[in-house]
């Protein structure tokens, strides 16, 4: 059975976390003298105490978290946490509505990376900090911060983690959840103090190096200049990031094996071959056709490419040249990119490396069946059967896939926006990548958007970053019958 008090206690938690978040930007606020301290102060707390009134309606006892209690918790508790993070925003005065406040602050903690800020330098730095910090927040995932940290607390293990999880993967590191989570998030923050040791020493003051590490690492995509990545003209700042993105993009089961010895292992992954050879040929193809198009060749043709494709396929949103003045057929090719996305098991948003493999070998071996119709033809990765119940889901998930982004696409029109600038819009949030097309390209931002399309598009990330059945569920009429 559902139960609305377990939900209400670990919703409760994840506000009390949220609250002491975000306290960390009191120092910004206080170094760089930006007058925001208060508005940290009154965001911290309201939070703060909101969450312990949840929490305190549990006070005994472990909360026995089921699989559809979890799907609440975690849609609502993405719902709860992205509203009470846009106090900052409202409160500091850099945001003026609600509307925008949510959108930005939904952005922040799916990683999408989309925005509506106009000047984005006029922010107050310890404002910035928070928008970075809800990004870095969100890329692992607050639930599985709560599992990893916070067992005290009384909060479920494995059917929150299955729930917010992002990508269909069944590989565990260890046979303990909490282990399991932990040691991710240990991966995850040393990748990230790793990038803020790079980018400090590749020329970025301690500020910028900050945030951008942690919304690098959270595929996220703000930045703190107007001009993104671009800002710094400095091919060791851009390859670096390239690095990391990439990094990011990648399953982090695979990437602890890396770092624990076990190379065998981590290559034998079918996924991460293919991610990091479709990342390789894609970005090629998006050289050449950029060489062809401006008839020129030189390496920062080569790294604008490289740079965009990486970007936009581990769905970090960061940007260095506009693709969309790049003729229409890169344009196109971009389009495209948004919906791949990164490994299962990373940061990164989009469809998922492994639902592309799976979808095009059944595809292929559709052909074989046709003429051996007796036959038992399996479909295998890594050396394991494809269960059929995993096949379905994957087939169904990319029909709703295309199915949210049809629909989204004409809520978009019907609410004023040109064709190319919808499909960009919904595209680029569904899959979590940040950058779209026309109005909302990679130079531009979400701030002419309806607000009704604004909350449309920000459902649309939330979709996108719980990989939509998490949400969808919900909806369903058997959800909600009593067991």
């Amino acid at each position: 059975m559902l139960s609305f008090k377990d939900t209400a206690h670990v919703l409760g938690a994840l506000c009390m976390i949220l609250g002491l978040s975000v306290f960390l930007c009191l120092p910004f606020s206080l170094w760089y003298e930006d007058g925001q301290h208060w508005p940290i102060v009154y965001s911290g707390l309201a939070t703060f105490l909101l969450g312990l009134a949840g929490w305190l309606l549990r006070p005994r006892g472990t909360a026995r978290i089921n699989k559809r209690t979890g799907y609440l918790i975690v849609t609502f508790g993405w719902l709860a946490i992205s509203a009470f993070a846009m106090l900052p925003y409202l409160f500091s005065g850099s945001i003026g509505s609600v509307t925008d406040a949510f959108f930005e602050s939904m952005s922040g903690f799916t990683t999408t990376g989309a925005s509506i800020l106009n000047d984005i330098e006029a922010v107050a730095p310890s404002i910035l900090f928070w928008r970075s910090l809800t990004q870095w927040i969100g890329g692992m995932g607050i639930i599985v911060l709560s599992v990893a940290i916070l067992p005290l607390l009384g909060i479920g293990g494995i059917e929150l983690f299955v729930a917010e999880a992002p990508g269909p993967t069944s590989d565990k590191i260890h046979p303990r959840i909490q282990e399991t989570a932990k040691r991710l998030w240990l991966v995850y923050v040393g990748l990230t103090a790793l990038l803020f040791a790079g980018l400090k020493l590749s020329g970025m003051n301690l500020f910028d190096a900050i945030n951008h590490a942690f919304t690098t690492m959270a595929t996220g995509g703000f930045s703190t200049k107007n001009a993104s990545v671009a800002h710094w003209d400095s091919p060791m700042i851009q390859y670096l990031i390239v690095i990391f993105m990439f990094l990011a993009g990648t399953n982090f089961t695979i990437i602890y094996y890396f770092t624990t010895g076990r190379f065998r292992r981590a290559w034998k992954s079918t996924e991460f071959r293919a991610y990091s050879l479709g990342m390789l040929i894609a970005s090629l193809i998006a050289a050449i056709l950029l060489f062809l198009y401006s008839n020129t060749a030189s390496e920062k043709l080569f790294r604008d490419a490289l740079f965009q494709v990486v970007s936009v396929v581990s769905t970090t949103g960061f940007v260095t040249a506009d693709y969309t003045t790049w003729g229409y057929l890169l344009a196109f090719f971009f389009f495209l990119l948004m919906f791949t996305g990164g490994s299962a098991g990373s940061t990164a948003g989009g469809i998922k490396t492994i639902r592309h493999l799976v979808f095009m070998k059944n595809s292929f071996l559709e052909f074989k069946r046709i003429l051996h119709p007796r036959a038992m033809i399996r479909i295998k990765l890594d050396g394991q059967v494809v269960a059929p119940r995993i096949l379905t889901h994957i087939l169904v998930f990319l029909l709703v896939y295309l199915g949210s982004f049809v629909t989204g696409t004409l809520v978009m029109t019907a609410l004023g926006m040109d064709l190319v600038s919808s499909a960009g819009a919904v595209a680029t949030c569904l899959g979590n990548v940040g950058p779209g097309l026309g109005v909302v390209g990679p130079v531009s931002n979400f701030a002419d958007v309806p607000d009704p399309g604004k909350w449309a598009l920000s459902i649309l990330m939330l979709l996108g970053r719980l990989e939509l059945f998490t949400v969808l569920v919900l909806f369903t009429p058997f959800y909600w019958r009593a067991n």
